[in-house]
């Protein structure tokens, strides 16, 4: 089993659509999906820490890094543990963290960024993404214009500095406006070089058939 897990990053502004890219990717045999927001949202709000993170997402601001950090290192182990999870012939794919420079560095033990798929799109793209999704979802912190602008904010000030950290050539930009069927083929033909590189060629060919071809059927990693 690798020291590190080997990891994609899905990084974008909010309305981007990581999280849509992410759930699809997470159906490819050999992928493992783990969205951090998704994490967040199955809190029981009761409780101690679901009313932690509550009183700053409903605010629109980040989680404290430590307890994010922290949080998501112990989900990542549990469903290792039972094997929903498997570092050795599977990449993580890694959605919504980290969120600024402190959680990157404070996850530099635990994953080693193989690619970042950066998805981009005009502002005024992301916001109607935003808006629509939370007509659709209920998803109140989404709901407030208020909130949505401050998230966008603190993307452009806290999260895009992140890039800075890696290196150049592991950062893949897609335009995030295209259909969601061409982004993802745009993903997957990077991803395949480095499904091969752990596997064989045999098997990154099968992840790259279910991808194009939805009569394929295929293993849920989440």
């Amino acid at each position: 089993m690798p020291d590190r897990y080997r990891t994609i990053l899905l990084f974008g502004a909010p309305g981007s659509g990581k999280g849509t890219q992410g759930r699809i990717l997470g159906t490819i045999p050999g992928f493992y999906h783990s969205a951090t927001g998704d994490i967040f949202r199955t809190l029981d709000l009761q409780s101690e820490i679901g009313r932690k993170y509550w009183e700053y997402a409903s605010r629109g601001e980040l989680v404290p890094d430590e307890f994010t950090i922290k949080l998501w290192k112990q989900f990542i182990k549990g469903v290792e543990l039972i094997n929903q999870f498997h570092p050795e012939t599977e990449l993580l794919v890694l959605d919504g963290l980290p969120r600024n420079v402190t959680q990157a560095r404070l996850l530099q033990d635990t994953i080693e960024v193989v690619a970042i798929i950066y998805l981009r799109a005009e502002r005024a793209k992301m916001v109607e993404r935003l808006r629509r999704r939370a007509l659709k979802e209920n998803r109140i912190d989404d709901a407030s214009d208020v909130v949505i602008n401050k998230r966008m904010e603190v993307f452009g000030r806290e999260t895009r500095p992140v890039l800075d950290l890696y290196p150049p050539e592991v950062v893949h930009r897609i335009d995030a406006t295209m259909s969601q069927i061409r982004v993802l083929s745009e993903i997957i033909r990077i991803l395949v070089p480095l499904k091969e590189a752990i596997d064989g060629p045999d098997d990154a060919d099968v992840a790259a058939s279910v991808a194009s071809d939805p009569g394929v059927p295929a293993s849920s990693g989440v």
